[in-house]
């Protein structure tokens, strides 16, 4: 807590809005629409590397909140201010930062894959960066930031680990989708115990179900591609590229808030919504693109 008191000494609203702005680097919102990019438009191989790390870490984050429900700094002591303007995103249980988590997945799977060392210093710059801005911004200590960092970073080198033999077959495929599956369901049954019994709210096992959903839909929608569909990233041109990116991403904004019009919001919708996105990004977007769009390589 010292350190938040110290770094709360040195704001100022110039500050605030420049490390603002890195905070939203690790935001789920945007680490989504890369991952889209990458997978639609670039490497296939990469955006799988990269979502296996960030919702398998996204799920154990999320797990952790709600078994271990330490409060927000300002929650555990009332003297310390965050900054407001981080309060919107700031939800849920404090330890570990899944902002933190976010960035660490993501720009460390990068980083792992990435050959040029001064990007991949970039990347590993970037985590350090976001990680440092929560704690900036009054919503994370420095052990909340520091157990997401080694969580995701473990997980993004596990994940190298496990593609790194290019060996594929159905089996393998089949063991990770369901390894994936079972631990989001592992999720949402400690959520909903959790729950029942009065421990904690819903919006906090709304974050679980959240992840636990994208979790399965995720699994479910690679093993699809990767056995049944295999479509090729290559168009005529770029501006083919352009146009499958921007219809794709569309989809997914109508998805992820659109579709609260239709079904609502409450757990099960919130599960369904988040259930669908990456069904869109790896199963229903990809028949299309084959059908349609794509250049067989």
């Amino acid at each position: 807590m010292e350190l938040l008191r110290v770094l709360e000494t040195i704001r100022s609203p110039f500050l605030d809005t420049i490390i603002g702005l890195v905070t939203r680097l690790g935001e789920e919102t945007l680490i989504m629409v890369a991952i889209c990019i990458i997978f639609w438009c670039i490497n296939k191989r990469a955006a799988y590397g990269i979502g296996i790390a960030f919702f398998f870490s996204g799920l154990t984050v999320q797990g952790m909140k709600i078994c271990f429900r330490i409060d927000r700094p300002w929650v555990q002591d009332p003297s310390l201010t965050p900054v407001s303007s981080a309060m919107d995103h700031a939800t849920g249980y404090s330890f570990p930062s899944g902002h933190t988590q976010g960035a660490a997945s993501f720009y460390g799977s990068l980083g792992v894959m990435l050959k040029q060392k001064a990007l991949k210093i970039i990347c590993f710059i970037i985590i350090l960066l976001v990680a440092f801005s929560r704690i900036y911004l009054g919503v994370h200590t420095l052990l909340d930031v520091v157990v997401s960092i080694v969580i995701s970073l473990l997980l993004v080198w596990l994940t190298s680990k496990f593609l790194s033999n290019k060996a594929e077959s159905k089996r393998k495929e089949l063991i990770l989708a369901l390894f994936m599956v079972t631990y989001s369901v592992i999720v949402i049954i400690i959520a909903i115990v959790l729950y029942n019994g009065g421990i904690i709210d819903q919006g906090y096992v709304s974050d679980c179900m959240k992840a636990a959903g994208a979790g399965i839909g995720f699994a479910i929608g690679m093993y699809i591609e990767r056995i049944y569909i295999d479509f090729s990233t290559q168009t005529k041109n770029l501006w083919m590229q352009i146009i499958k990116l921007l219809i794709g991403l569309a989809v997914i904004l109508a998805i992820k808030e659109g579709l609260k019009l239709v079904i609502g919001t409450g757990l099960v919708a919130d599960t369904v919504r988040y259930f669908l996105l990456p069904i869109w990004l790896t199963v229903a977007y990809p028949l299309i693109i084959k059908r349609f769009i794509s250049i067989e390589g």
